[in-house]
C-alpha cells in the first residue's frame, strides 16, 4: 500500500503514458485517480489489452436540464424527408445565390437560429436541438449540423437510418431528393456539395454521399481541426503542408517547404526543429482556399495568403501542427502532441527509406495517445517500384502487428475517401495515401479527405461545462502586453470575462481579465470549448505566465495545484527498471516537468524483489506510482493522458 499523500492527490487516469530516451528509454501510459482501486488482470499482449482496465475517471455527467433532446424522426423516413415538397413563400427564390443562401429566404423554421443568435452563443447553437413542431428536412438539416458541430456527411441511397430498409431511389428521384437537399439547405444558412454518386454493382442501389456545411457568420463560427505532422527526419513534413497550404508543387528542391520555417538554421539546414503552425482553409464548398498562380498554372504556387485572408473565404480550418522529425528534438515533438492536443495524427513515411528511425518512436506516441493515425507515403515519384513494394509490405505489417492492431485502407478513389473519413474515428482504420509533391499524385484525394474529417465530438469538448484553457505558448506583443495562446478545453469565454490563471512557483492563481481575443490572427468576441485561441490579458505581466499554466472560470472552492499526485501506469519500454527515486521528464497537456517516483505499488503482479525487496517497475508492468514534481506544483486533474519519458 501507498503511504497518505502529502496533499490531496491528483491522479492520471487514461491508459497512456510513453518514456523515451536518446539511448536507453523508458515508456509508459498512465492514468491519475484521487483513490486507491485494485483492478482485474490484464495479460493482452497489446497496448489496449494492457490499458483496458485502467480506471478513466469521469469529469462528472450533465445535468437532466443540460442533456442534449433527440429530434424525433422515426415517424419520417430519411427517404421521406428528401422526396416530399418544401413549402417556398412567393417571394422567395429557389436558388440559391454565390454565398449559397436564396436569394429571399422564408423566415427560418421554429428552432432554426438565425445568423446574429449563432455569433450571440459563440459559434455553437445552443438549445437548438430540441425537439421542433414539424419534422421537415430543413429542421433535420439543422438539427443534425448543431448536433455535429457544423457539418455532416449525408448519405443517401442503401439502408435508410431511421427504418433498416432500401431506399431504392431512382434516377429521377435521387436527382429530386439532391435538389431538395439543396434548397433545403440554403434555408437554413448551410451549403451541400455532393461528394461522390455511384451505383452499387451487387444489386443496382443508387448511392451518394453529400456534404451539408453550415455558412460561418463570422470567423468564431469555422469550424477547425487540428492535425499534427508527424515522421522521421527528411520524409518530406513540412514540403507536403507547403504544398498543401499554398497551392502549386514542389521542384524536388524544397521550394514548397521555405515558408514554413521559423528559424535561419531550418532554413538552412531543412530541417524543422521547432512547433510550427500553418493553416488550410476549405469554403462551404469543400474547395481548398488558395490564391491562384499569376501564370494561370496549378503547378505554380499562388501569392502566399494571410491568415486573415484564409479565415475571411473559409467556413472551415485545418490547423497543421508541423512538428520536428530529428532525434534531437524529440523533447518538442511530444509536448505539440500532447500540449496542442490534435485530433488526427499525419505520418509521413518516405518511400525510399520506409518506417524507420523516430517513425516508430511517432507512432507509438500517437497510439498510446489514442489518436486516430493517417498514413501519408511520400517520394512515389523518385522511388522503384520494388522499393515503394517493400515499404508499403512493412508498413501494412507493422499497423497490423498486435501493437497497432490497425487496418490499413488504402485510398484510390473518392469513394475510398468519403468511406474511410466517416469510419476512422468509430474503426480501427487506418487510411494511406500514396502522394508525390512534385507531380501531385494523390494530393487532391488527400484534400478531399481532409475536407470530409469529422469534427471533434462534444465528449472530447464541451462547452456546456467550466471554463478551461490550456497555455501552449506566451508572447508579449507591444501596445497589447502579454498574449497567451492555446487549446480551449471546455465552456465559454468572451471579451472581458475575469479569469484564473495559474498556478505559479507557489502554486497560487492570479485574478486576470481578458483584453481581446483572436481566432487565427482574427479578433473575435467570443470563443468556445475545441477551438485554438490567443488572448490578450490584463494585469498580467509575461515573466508572470509560463507553458503548462491554465486560466479558469471563478469558482468555489477555488482551484487547487499538487506537488505530488497518484498515477496507473503502463510501462511500455525501458532498458532496465524503474525505482523509488527514479527521475523521468513528464508531458501531460502543455505541462512539461521533471517528476520523482516517490512510492510504487504493484496492480498485477506481485512486487518484483531486487535486494531488500525493493518494489521496481519494467517493461510491460502494470503499476500505480506517486509521482512528485520537482520545481513547481502543476495544475493536474483525473483524467488526464501523462506521457514520460527519460
Amino acid at each position: 500500500m501507498l503511504p497518505p499523500p502529502t496533499d490531496n492527490p491528483t491522479a492520471a487516469s487514461s491508459p497512456k503514458q510513453q518514456s523515451r530516451t536518446k539511448h536507453a528509454s523508458s515508456s509508459s501510459t498512465a492514468n491519475a485517480h484521487k483513490k486507491t482501486s485494485s483492478n482485474p488482470k490484464s495479460t493482452g499482449p497489446t497496448i489496449d489489452a494492457l490499458t483496458a482496465n485502467l480506471e478513466t475517471s469521469k469529469l462528472g455527467d450533465p445535468t437532466p436540464a443540460e442533456a442534449v433532446r433527440e429530434f424525433d424522426f422515426q415517424q419520417n423516413s430519411i427517404k421521406q424527408l428528401l422526396l416530399q415538397p418544401i413549402p417556398l413563400p412567393t417571394n422567395s427564390s429557389a436558388e440559391p445565390n454565390q454565398a449559397g443562401k436564396l436569394n429571399n429566404p422564408p423566415p427560418p423554421s421554429p428552432g432554426i437560429p438565425s445568423d446574429k443568435d449563432r455569433v450571440e452563443q459563440g459559434g455553437t447553437t445552443v438549445g437548438s436541438d430540441e425537439v421542433l413542431d414539424e419534422a421537415d428536412l430543413p429542421s433535420y438539416l439543422i438539427h443534425k449540423v448543431n448536433k455535429e458541430g457544423g457539418e455532416f456527411i449525408l448519405r443517401i441511397g442503401g439502408k435508410d437510418d431511421q427504418t433498416g430498409r432500401p431506399m431504392s431511389l431512382t434516377e429521377g428521384e435521387m436527382d429530386q431528393a439532391l435538389e431538395n437537399l439543396k434548397v433545403a439547405a440554403s434555408m437554413v444558412d448551410c451549403q451541400t456539395t455532393l461528394l461522390v454518386s455511384r451505383i452499387r454493382e451487387e444489386d443496382g442501389e443508387r448511392l451518394a454521399h453529400v456534404m451539408v456545411r453550415r455558412i460561418p457568420a463570422s470567423a468564431q463560427e469555422l469550424l477547425e481541426l487540428r492535425v499534427a505532422v508527424i515522421g522521421n527526419v527528411d520524409a518530406g513534413k513540412s514540403t507536403t503542408l507547403g504544398v498543401l497550404t499554398k497551392g502549386g508543387l514542389d521542384d524536388g528542391r524544397g521550394r514548397a517547404r521555405v515558408n514554413l520555417f521559423r528559424h535561419k538554421h531550418e532554413v538552412e539546414s531543412g530541417r524543422t526543429s521547432s512547433v510550427g503552425m500553418e493553416i488550410m482553409g476549405f469554403d462551404s464548398k469543400g474547395v481548398p482556399v488558395v490564391e491562384p498562380s499569376p501564370s494561370g498554372s496549378k503547378d505554380d504556387p499562388g501569392r502566399r495568403m494571410t491568415w486573415e485572408e484564409v479565415c475571411a473565404k473559409a467556413a472551415k480550418v485545418i490547423s497543421f501542427i508541423d512538428l520536428a522529425g530529428h532525434e534531437r528534438y524529440l523533447k518538442t515533438t511530444v509536448f505539440g502532441m500532447t500540449g496542442c492536443l490534435p485530433d488526427f495524427v499525419m505520418l509521413m513515411v518516405g518511400a525510399n527509406a520506409g518506417l524507420i528511425g523516430m517513425s516508430k518512436e511517432h507512432l507509438g506516441i500517437a497510439l498510446a495517445l489514442s489518436v486516430p493515425v493517417i498514413v501519408c507515403i511520400t517520394k512515389v515519384d523518385m522511388t522503384p517500384a520494388h522499393i515503394l513494394e517493400a515499404t508499403i509490405k512493412q508498413l501494412t505489417k507493422i499497423l497490423k502487428s498486435p501493437g497497432c492492431r490497425k487496418t490499413p485502407v488504402f485510398i484510390r478513389d473518392m469513394s475510398d475517401v468519403v468511406e474511410t473519413a466517416l469510419r476512422i474515428e468509430t474503426e480501427r482504420v487506418c487510411p494511406v495515401f500514396q502522394i508525390s509533391n512534385v507531380t501531385g499524385q494523390q494530393l487532391d484525394l488527400l484534400r478531399g479527405f481532409l475536407n470530409a474529417l469529422p469534427q471533434a465530438s462534444s465528449a472530447k469538448f464541451d462547452p456546456r461545462r467550466p471554463f478551461e484553457f490550456q497555455i501552449s505558448d506566451t508572447f508579449s506583443v507591444p501596445f497589447v502586453g502579454t498574449v497567451v495562446s492555446g487549446v480551449v478545453v471546455s465552456g465559454r469565454c468572451k471579451v472581458g470575462d475575469s479569469l484564473l490563471i495559474g498556478p505559479d512557483s507557489l502554486g497560487q492563481f492570479s485574478v486576470t481579465s481578458v483584453r481581446s481575443i483572436q481566432r487565427k490572427r482574427v479578433n473575435v468576441e467570443v470563443t468556445s470549448a475545441g477551438q485554438s485561441a490567443s488572448f490578450a490579458l490584463k494585469r498580467i505581466r509575461k515573466n508572470q505566465v509560463r507553458k503548462g499554466m491554465v486560466m479558469l472560470s471563478r469558482s468555489d472552492p477555488a482551484p487547487k495545484a499538487h506537488m505530488e499526485f497518484e498515477a496507473e501506469i503502463l510501462c511500455l519500454y525501458h532498458s532496465t527498471t524503474l525505482s523509488v527515486g527514479s527521475c523521468m521528464v513528464l508531458h501531460a497537456a502543455s505541462i512539461r516537468q521533471t517528476v520523482r517516483i516517490v512510492a510504487i505499488a504493484k496492480i498485477d503482479s506481485t512486487a518484483a524483489a531486487v535486494g531488500s525487496e525493493k518494489p521496481v517497475v519494467r517493461t510491460g508492468d502494470r503499476a500505480r506510482l506517486r509521482l512528485q514534481f520537482l520545481r513547481f506544483p502543476e495544475y493536474v486533474k483525473p483524467g488526464m493522458k501523462l506521457i514520460t519519458r527519460e
